[in-house]
């Protein structure tokens, strides 16, 4: 019998140690080529490791919560093949044995995989720009027909009461329902009413939220037709649950020594990666911002459109697919703000601005692990159509935890979408190795001037925060007029 040890591998590019979050094996069990031994979270995200041994588990040797080096032995698997079979063992055909590990090479190309994700704990948070709605929805008393009762493989459509009519948060695209629709946007004329969503589930999964009081519009919907699935209310009810209001209880007992009130949180993982990120990049470039006020009604018109078109069917569309299109379009216009300054390696002169001709579009997510910006790449080759999926898989993913950091590296300029947390606008942190991040704030109805006339149109602000030394103020404003542009009349978009 022999015993192999399974050492703790690179998984991106130069990362030097790793938390074991969680083993999903135990000694005696028996596993495959490419079973998922543990989760471990990086610097860059949560990635699952999987086997390169096939053969019985004998000793797990880094114990949950612990952080290791590269190359430090965490398992150890015999050859013998009589272990116990764990309860998810319903195995594929063993793979020929592969060389597993090695540096994780940047991607240049592609959208993310179209897999719907079903996993049942949903480990991320709201992707920044599709957090809760800024509303709360009051729902009216739905009668249950016979029909319905009797289809329970029949998902139904339930009207969700509209909106306040004076403050609508962009619908966020990847964390909404493709089933969620827009009506009575505004017209030319200006006239604008509510908001009338529709929300798809079976009524066993009515039931079960109806049980937990849960609102069905809050819940991210990943079933193949557009529909909450189970796994999507208990995703959604382990988030809410750790994210209890504890206010009653938060204050420490006055009798108490201060020192003993203090709650100490480690930093490490994907969130101490990210405030060295942050604080590099706030203090090596020199960030300036600028805000503009956009009239959004023809793009929410546009939007409207499109979710009823049949070519969009079943995918999910928002604002923001449109905002993501802008930008594109206008770094092209202006392509300095797609580019990353380069000091010399040896400090000396010799600086250099790389400007890059693809466009590696990331989108900020922030999850319980920290801020995690996954990218689409070469977002400038996809379709409309191809973009929104590109966003929607990116939000399933990064939800779920199982951003690669491959996703994550070779970013060239960010969209951070407060607006859907209820946000006007904000002055972003840009993303290390970029110039430029735009932030989308909320979308409001509020009082406009059109032709000589004050009436309700729908009405963003856009932030951008460049750096100084590449982008100036007249590219920087020329750059955010243009994206603005965009929002006014995405027609444009067919020049």
């Amino acid at each position: 019998m022999t015993l192999n040890k399974f050492n703790l591998p690179d998984v991106g590019e130069g990362l030097t140690e790793a938390e074991i979050v969680s083993w999903k094996v135990k000694p005696g069990d028996a596993v495959a080529i490419n079973d998922v031994l543990c989760e471990i979270e990086t610097a860059k995200s949560l990635v699952e490791l999987p086997s390169p041994f096939a053969g019985t588990v004998t000793d797990l040797l880094v114990p949950e919560g612990v952080t290791i080096d590269v190359g430090t032995a965490i398992i150890s698997v015999s050859d013998d093949l009589s272990g116990d079979p764990t309860p998810a063992d319903v195995r594929a055909p063993e793979a020929p044995a592969q060389p597993l590990y090695g540096k994780l090479p940047a991607s240049d190309g592609g959208t993310a995989d179209s897999a719907q994700a079903t996993e049942s704990a949903l480990a991320g948070g709201p992707l920044v720009g599709s957090g809760p709605k800024a509303d709360a929805i009051k729902r009216r008393p739905r009668r249950t027909s016979p029909a319905s009762a009797l289809s329970p493989n029949a998902p139904e459509v339930e009207p969700v009461q509209p909106h306040s009519p004076a403050e609508v948060t962009q619908d966020p695209g990847p964390a909404t329902s493709p089933a969620a629709d827009v009506d009575n946007r505004p017209t030319l004329g200006g006239t604008i009413t509510g908001l009338v969503n529709r929300v798809l589930a079976k009524p066993p999964v009515r039931k079960i939220a109806r049980d937990l009081g849960i609102d069905l519009a809050d819940v991210v919907a990943t079933g193949s037709r557009g529909e909450v699935t189970r796994e999507d209310l208990v995703s959604y009810q382990a988030q809410r649950d750790a994210e209890l209001d504890k206010a009653d209880g938060f204050w420490g007992k006055a009798g108490k020594p201060q020192d003993q009130r203090i709650e100490r949180i480690p930093v490490k993982g994907v969130r101490k990666a990210t405030a060295k990120a942050m604080v590099d990049s706030a203090f090596a470039a020199p960030h300036v911002s600028i805000f503009v006020d956009v009239d959004a009604s023809r793009t929410m018109e546009f939007v409207k459109r499109l979710k009823a078109s049949r070519d969009f069917e079943g995918i999910k569309v928002s604002p923001l697919l449109i905002l993501a299109k802008a930008v594109i379009w206008a770094a092209a216009r202006n392509p300095s703000v797609n580019a990353t300054w380069v000091d010399n390696a040896d400090g000396t002169d010799g600086a250099e601005i790389q400007v890059k001709h693809y466009m590696n579009l990331g989108i900020a997510a922030a999850t319980p692990r920290g801020l995690m910006v996954p990218n689409i790449k070469n977002a400038q080759d996809l379709s409309l159509k191809e973009l929104a999926l590109a966003l929607n898989n990116l939000a399933v993913t990064a939800r779920s935890g199982k951003t690669k950091p491959a996703e994550m590296q070779g970013g060239t300029l960010t969209i951070t979408n407060i607006g859907a947390l209820g946000i006007d606008t904000g002055t972003p942190i840009i993303n290390p190795g970029e110039v430029a991040i735009v932030a989308f704030g909320t979308i409001k109805q509020k009082p406009w001037v059109l032709d000589g006339e004050v009436i309700p149109r729908w009405i963003t602000t856009l932030g951008g925060s460049f750096d100084h030394r590449v982008v100036d103020g007249d590219l920087s404003a020329r750059f955010m007029a243009d994206v603005a542009a965009i929002l006014e009349e995405p027609a444009l978009l067919l020049d």
